[in-house]
């Protein structure tokens, strides 16, 4: 009775089901009961979660920039309910690819709301975004969902863009009684098994202990909110579920970030990583390099007050689950998300939590 069963046999469309925090939407959605049809660009790693996962929906390779297609896919796949994942989401590569970044994360976003304009049955939109979208001004304080919006690099100030698109797309568009309603989603830095980005912690530590080498780190006192993917995960189908329920107070920004012990050094994320897995080295290769921020966090109290979501595990857990899934999957060839998840509701359900519990009235 997870989410008050609301997503059992339900047509849920997840666009970049195949990427990392996607694959593990998939999953949830699929173990909730839901009918998942998936949009999204091939998988750009070897491995990849999504294939590790080998889930039985409806996947097709498809381009948000490709207006036409996208809209035709969705009318076909006639959703009840859309998570807009499909991004561009590294901050280097957005510097590589500015003009890629862009056109993904802000048109790619224009383009599936305005396909949504025409799925006849759909109740709920959930489009996911970042914590980067604040105009960061290195404040000690986590952003508030009021706070400006904006970003220095590509990536950035691209999701604010995106968050711009949605609250346009919420006023413009569906503004009836009987449209869908809107929500956008927030979360901090995302860590858990099955990620193999460019450029990112825990995927750049595996690779080094792979090769038996250290993983140089460009920031290590670079401060951050990390979470277990399944965190905000929670959070976007609690979101999910009050829209599907027709509730429009909840059709706006929302954050989901952990608690004030999860915003980190760089250095302390390693540090806790190698009490866990012995084999994980680093070494500072801190030089001059583009521009990112050093110091951000989030204000998660709307969502806790409002909705009752907060995270499950603690630091040390959502780490330790990170390093046990690299460990099963290299040692063994073993994929163990479905435990995990597992594990993870099995911990939500005896804290009495609101989802766990099958209502999050």
């Amino acid at each position: 009775m997870m989410f008050g069963d609301i997503y059992k046999g339900r047509h849920v469309l997840v666009t970049g089901h195949t990427g990392f925090k996607g694959s593990w939407l998939a999953l949830w959605l699929k173990a909730l009961g839901a009918k998942v049809t998936g949009i999204a660009l091939p998988p750009e790693t070897d491995p990849h979660h999504f294939g590790l996962l080998n889930l039985d929906i409806e996947s097709h390779f498809i381009d948000i920039r490709d207006e036409k297609l996208l809209r035709d896919r969705i009318r076909k796949a006639d959703p009840d309910v859309v998570f807009h994942m499909a991004a561009q989401p590294l901050v280097r590569r957005s510097y590589r690819s500015p003009l890629e970044t862009w056109a993904v994360n802000v048109m790619g976003t224009a383009n599936v709301l305005d396909a949504c304009r025409e799925a006849e049955r759909l109740a709920a939109i959930v489009v996911v975004t970042t914590d980067k979208c604040y105009e960061n001004k290195e404040w000690v304080w986590g952003y508030r969902e009021t706070d400006r919006l904006g970003g220095h690099d590509p990536y950035s100030a691209s999701k604010a863009g995106c968050e711009l698109v949605a609250a346009s797309y919420r006023k413009s568009f569906f503004n009836s009684p009987d449209a869908p309603l809107l929500a956008t989603a927030r979360a901090g830095n995302v860590i858990g098994g099955g990620d193999w980005s460019e450029d990112r912690l825990i995927p750049d530590l595996v690779r080094s202990i792979r090769h038996g080498r250290p993983v140089e780190i460009r920031s290590p006192t670079a401060t951050r909110p990390w979470q277990h993917v399944l965190e905000c995960l929670s959070g976007y189908l609690m979101l999910g579920q009050k829209l599907i329920e027709r509730d429009s107070t909840f059709a706006e920004a929302w954050n989901f970030g952990p608690d004030r012990e999860g915003n980190r050094q760089v250095r302390q994320v390693l540090d806790a990583i190698k009490l866990q897995w012995p084999a994980a080295e680093w070494c500072d290769a801190s030089q001059v390099r583009a521009h990112e921020a050093h110091l951000l966090q989030v204000d998660s109290d709307k969502a806790r007050q409002r909705m009752r979501w907060q995270p499950v595990w603690t630091f040390d857990e959502g780490v330790t689950a990170t390093a046990e899934w690299y460990q099963a999957w290299l040692e063994r060839s073993d994929v163990i998300s479905g435990e995990q998840l597992d594990r993870y509701v099995a911990r939500a359900s005896a804290r009495e939590l609101a989802w766990a519990e099958g209502s999050a009235s």
